[in-house]
């Protein structure tokens, strides 16, 4: 599989919308900066029919050190999680 990068992503932005590449980047970045800053906060981001962005919480737990078979506790985290909405599912199936 083959993955895009940020300035493949950049340069489709600004191709498609007709702008610079300049200016697709700083949309990229307020469009990201937005989304860490709402998840940050413990809000959700809801793009209608193209997914949703939500904090999930992951408990404490054991685990093991693959080199060494050692076991060590992973902490508690927060983490970000995207899920598809109907259409960007359909699109991609």
């Amino acid at each position: 599989r083959e993955a895009m990068t940020k300035e493949e992503l950049i340069a489709k932005m600004a191709n498609s919308a007709g702008i610079t590449k300049v200016a697709a980047t700083v949309a990229l970045e307020a469009f990201t900066g937005a989304v860490t800053t709402s998840l940050k906060k413990g809000k959700r981001v809801t793009l209608v029919n193209f997914g949703t962005f939500t904090i999930s919480k992951r408990k404490a737990r054991m685990g093991r050190n693959p080199r060494t078979g050692e076991a060590l506790k992973i902490p508690a985290a927060r983490i970000p999680k995207f899920s598809a909405g109907k259409e960007l599912k359909a699109a991609v199936k």
